[in-house]
């Protein structure tokens, strides 16, 4: 066995373990290292779950603590409390860097590894949609031409995931 194999199972039982520990960051980093060995094949459904699952609780924490913050920022601006307001938005920058990391990440692994990959359609429509959902996510707070240019990428990645999908309906109809 090559050692890139016993290391890619070895990072998956480990992504495994992190998942049932509850540990997504480390759970992250497993399947990072997995996605850097499609050289040696695509990834399995059952890596690119785990890939999922792993940033979708990673991120999906950090979006509820923006929520949160972004609302008692709201309402303490109501109530004209300004000292508040600074911290608050101190520290939603803070969260807001971390969202941006993680969607750099994942976007970054996207582009340099797991699409240009991707031998099947399903694998590509897959990441193509997952794709369209970190830049969704990057819009979510992102302002200006930030947030224009994460919308954009948005609607054009989840536009070649359609194209993707309705490519795969027709090759299975002949």
């Amino acid at each position: 066995m090559l050692p890139t194999e016993s290391s890619r199972e070895e990072n998956v039982y480990m992504a495994k373990l992190a998942e049932q520990a509850e540990r997504y960051e480390e759970m992250v980093e497993f399947m990072e290292n997995v996605a850097k060995t499609v050289d040696v094949g695509e990834l399995t459904v059952e890596e690119r779950n785990l890939l999922s699952v792993a940033y979708k609780n990673v991120i999906g924490a950090r979006r509820a603590s923006w929520r949160i913050i972004s609302s008692i920022e709201q309402k303490e601006e109501s109530r004209g409390n300004e000292d508040h307001v600074a911290t608050i938005k101190e520290y939603r920058s803070k969260i807001e860097a971390e969202l941006s990391k993680i969607c750099d990440g994942i976007l970054s692994l996207l582009e340099s590894h797991l699409i240009p990959s991707a031998s099947s359609a399903e694998s590509k429509v897959f990441y193509l949609k997952m794709k369209g959902d970190y830049h969704r996510y990057l819009a979510e707070f992102k302002t200006a031409a930030e947030r224009k240019e994460a919308a954009e990428s948005t609607l054009l990645a989840y536009k070649s995931a359609q194209v993707g999908e309705i490519g795969n309906a027709i090759l299975s109809m002949s």
